[in-house]
């Protein structure tokens, strides 16, 4: 049977962090409304976990690359503070 409300197999749309992120905030919000069945919320809330295992996958992946473009001529990560952008 078809759910409505979901297809486990399916990958977000854009497969970006943005729309994999816009389609765990989408559940989030069905799963908060509290007016699903059960078997469906179970079902919603097993895709909001692998939305959010790719999620924090790939923030764990910029954060190396971050790490990489940060580390000194020794080798060592050193902290830089973020600085906004000056507006014109």
């Amino acid at each position: 049977m078809v759910n409505p409300y979901i297809d486990m197999g399916k990958q977000p749309k854009g497969d970006n962090f943005e729309s994999t992120l816009e389609e765990l905030e989408g559940i989030v919000t069905k799963l908060e409304a509290g007016d699903l069945p059960l078997e469906q919320s179970l079902e919603l809330f097993e895709r909001g976990v692998q939305l959010s295992r790719q999620c924090q996958k790939r923030l764990d992946e910029a954060e190396r690359k971050v790490e990489i473009l940060v580390k000194g001529e020794d080798g060592k990560a050193t902290p830089l503070p973020f600085e906004e952008p000056e507006e014109l």
